[in-house]
């Protein structure tokens, strides 16, 4: 993400783009899923003052138009393709919220009263645990820093014993995934301590985000993880060359090696920049795709330009979902398209089908249908092969949602298992599906089974490519708010993760202040932040042959 600055961005007032709006405010529908142009609610990027605006076809676009009555109109990019955004949005529900909020507010506004409350539509499907923002890197972009903030935030274990607990606690579904994250969480000595802690709450899925420069020199941290109960290492990793990923390219290998030995599984997370590197989207990928034995997935995070600036400024960084799987598609030569890709709500038939069949209320990814896309890719004789080129996926949603009303109208749980295991070959082309494993079996396993060492046996043999793109004062959409499954939690409050980030002033610095101590009472005690920064030796990292294996194919000599 991209410093917040603090000087606000002059911006010439448009006519034209008053009339537009005002024009396009009296055609729009109120529903989020309804055909454009259709009305939001956003912020103000210079006052943040809560302003309508209005979703609308632009040039085969989709833009946000909103207008401030003291700083005039402004319009962003919201979707690169309205053809892509149609296909997504066919997916688009609302989910069981929380019957238990957080905030107790009888008439809440969105996002003014942020905590979680009554209108929110999805229940936490993961928890962002914040446990230090203290890091040993200074990256460019990053507004997250101890040194930056100006404090120290270091919760007790205790404190974030209560964290865990209020996402735990949501019903009518728990939630069981949490992202341990920081800073970096690392650079706390009793980061084990806080593992242990999060599974004797009850937490089965525990994801560590970091840089992997601990992971990198110290050979044992990640056997270390993994015992404690780790499950997956979200890995940042920008690029496969030097320059696209100054962060940690030379430590990379290190963390791969290490990870292996251990049995740590890695989510690649790539921040995707205009102009940076989004040259590299490809190249990503196919670094994954080597390392398919450790690398889980790669999860790209468009930027989030969470700052003030002029229009020119967001249109040389500001890339969209739409243009990271164009260049995909591009840059894997077809390998992987556009029409592979699926919006994170379209699994809404596994859930309500597993629901039906237990009458217990499951996890449910409600997320707003332009919130994110995903496929998986499997490897067949080193080509990279997408689940749609074998599977129609389409065609199993739409029988699992079928078998769901025949369940929920009484039919025998016995006769659906049966028909469900003589269709889903028939979702299924042999011929072209990978050898080795057989995924009717996985799924069937995994829907009436419930055994998820199936769906362990589905991840270990793919390669899941998704996106992620979290919004900034200038995209912002009220909608998406409300229907977030990403959340950040603290010892008083859960929040989504584009208020907590997106608007630090009204929730981010006013928890986290009050759990921490200023910069130079910690530097009293434990000497300058500056010292904890990290200093490379390129030299020694980049002549082993770990290295040189790792990019082999990927560094242009």
């Amino acid at each position: 993400m991209v410093k917040r600055k603090v000087r606000q961005a002059s911006r010439p007032k448009s006519a034209s783009e008053t009339k537009l709006f005002e024009s396009l405010l009296k055609q729009a529908s109120s529903g989020y899923a309804k055909e454009l142009p259709n009305r939001t609610i956003s912020i103000c990027p210079e006052c943040l003052e809560i302003i309508p605006a209005v979703i609308f076809e632009e040039k085969d676009k989709v833009m946000l138009l909103k207008k401030c009555p003291k700083h005039g109109v402004f319009k962003e990019v919201y979707w690169a393709s309205v053809e892509m955004y149609n296909n997504a949005r066919r997916f688009a529900y609302d989910g069981k919220g929380v019957e238990n909020p957080h905030v107790k507010k009888a008439n809440p506004a969105c996002p003014k009263d942020c905590g979680l409350c009554s209108l929110h539509k999805s229940h936490t499907a993961l928890a962002n645990l914040v446990v230090t923002n203290r890091c040993d890197l200074n990256c460019w972009y990053c507004f997250f820093l101890a040194g930056k903030a100006g404090y120290v935030y270091e919760p007790t274990l205790e404190q974030l014993r209560q964290a865990v607990r209020l996402v735990t606690q949501e019903q009518p579904v728990k939630c069981n995934a949490i992202q341990i994250t920081g800073g970096e969480p690392s650079l706390r000595e009793d980061i084990i301590d806080i593992i242990n802690m999060i599974r004797e709450e009850g937490v089965d899925h525990i994801q560590y985000n970091t840089n992997g420069i601990k992971l990198a020199n110290d050979p044992d941290f990640a056997a270390k993880l993994r015992e404690a109960g780790v499950n997956t290492l979200y890995l940042s990793f920008d690029g496969v060359t030097p320059k696209t990923n100054p962060k940690n390219h030379y430590e990379i290998p290190y963390v791969l090696e290490n990870s292996r030995k251990s049995g740590l599984g890695i989510v690649l997370v790539p921040t995707v920049i205009k102009g940076v590197n989004d040259h590299e989207i490809g190249d990503i990928i196919r670094f994954g795709f080597k390392n398919m034995d450790v690398v889980r997935g790669v999860n790209y995070q468009p930027v989030s330009l969470v700052g003030r600036m002029p229009r020119s400024h967001r249109e040389k960084h500001r890339i969209t979902i739409p243009e990271v799987i164009q260049r995909i598609e591009e840059q894997t030569n077809g390998e992987i398209t556009k029409e592979d890709f699926y919006p994170v709500p379209s699994v809404k038939a596994i859930t309500d089908f597993v629901e039906a069949l237990t009458h217990k209320a499951q996890y449910s990814l409600s997320a707003h249908f332009a919130c994110g896309m995903a496929t998986y890719v499997f490897n067949e004789d080193g080509r990279m092969v997408p689940i749609t080129k074998f599977v129609d996926v389409e065609g199993i949603f739409e029988y699992l949602e079928e078998k769901a009303c025949e369940l929920n109208k009484g039919k025998s749980r016995l006769i659906i298992g049966l028909k469900l295991l003589c269709k889903l070959n028939s979702f299924i082309d042999k011929k072209k599906a990978p050898k080795g494993f057989s995924l009717s079996k996985i799924l069937y396993n995994a829907l009436m089974k419930h055994d998820y060492r199936a769906l362990g046996a589905f991840h270990h043999h793919s390669l899941f490519i998704g996106m992620m793109h979290f919004q900034d004062l200038y995209n912002y959409d009220v909608n998406r708010v409300k229907r977030c499954v990403i959340h950040y939690t603290t010892p008083e409050a859960v929040m989504p993760f584009c208020t907590f980030n997106v608007i630090p002033e009204w929730y981010r610095e006013k928890v986290q202040k009050k759990y921490s101590i200023p910069v130079k009472d910690w530097e009293k005690k434990h000497g300058k932040l500056e010292n904890l920064l990290y200093k490379r030796n390129i030299e020694k990292l980049s002549s082993t042959e770990i290295y040189r294996k790792t990019y082999e194919g990927f560094l242009r000599q």
